[in-house]
């Protein structure tokens, strides 16, 4: 079943999603930001998209980074880690207190964030797959904030989570309406976005280990 954090105050909230990633490992939680703060991070997504910063989104990493339009089809814009102005800015100051409250709760050793706004227009997809390279363990939380005001059922575009290793073919499913968390262990999650019928837009990350 789907781990559902309600609105409380900020220690609360963040306590709560530490509760539930030492459970089942993930977490769903609503209203992490407000419906305002979505439309100012989707309002500086718009400047970056006019400047022509989004690009088309790639698989593996380094060298071994290749676009492979079968396999995923949004465009990304990589965050600087060190920004904290504007709204984005805000988000990551809050994502800052969160990797504190897991370290202190948890012992995650959570040392850094990387991430990117993910668009994914319409008929886009991202295939079923795991966040952490083979190979390579620095990525320990998936954290994605999703930035679609009044998304109904009927656009798609959900995510789904493969959250049951004995049944390999089942999964939770998530939609992607505005101000909403998710948050799951990296390596232990298989995931997939499945197209909608509008725009997608989110706020990917992960936080890392130390390399």
């Amino acid at each position: 079943m789907t781990t559902i954090v309600p609105p409380a105050s900020e220690f609360d909230r963040y306590t709560g999603i530490a509760d539930a990633l030492a459970g089942p490992g993930w977490c769903v939680t609503p209203f992490f930001v407000s419906s305002g703060e979505v439309l100012s991070i989707r309002a500086e997504a718009a400047v970056l998209r006019a400047q022509g910063a989004f690009k088309p989104a790639g698989i593996g990493r380094g060298e071994d980074l290749l676009v492979r339009s079968e396999i995923r089809s949004d465009r990304v814009y990589w965050l600087d880690p060190a920004a904290r102005e504007g709204a984005i800015g805000a988000y990551m100051a809050r994502l800052e207190d969160l990797r504190q409250t897991l370290n202190r709760d948890l012992m995650l050793g959570l040392f850094s964030f990387e991430g990117h706004l993910a668009s994914y227009p319409p008929g886009s997809f991202y295939r079923r797959h795991l966040d952490q390279f083979r190979g390579v363990e620095l990525r320990t939380l998936t954290a994605i904030l999703y930035l679609n005001p009044d998304w109904q059922p009927a656009d798609g575009g959900t995510l789904r989570v493969y959250t049951d290793p004995d049944r390999p073919d089942h999964y939770e499913t998530v939609a992607p309406i505005g101000g909403t968390l998710v948050t799951f262990l990296s390596a232990r999650f298989e995931h997939e976005v499945m197209p909608a019928i509008r725009e997608r837009l989110s706020l990917t990350g992960w936080f890392k280990r130390r390399g």
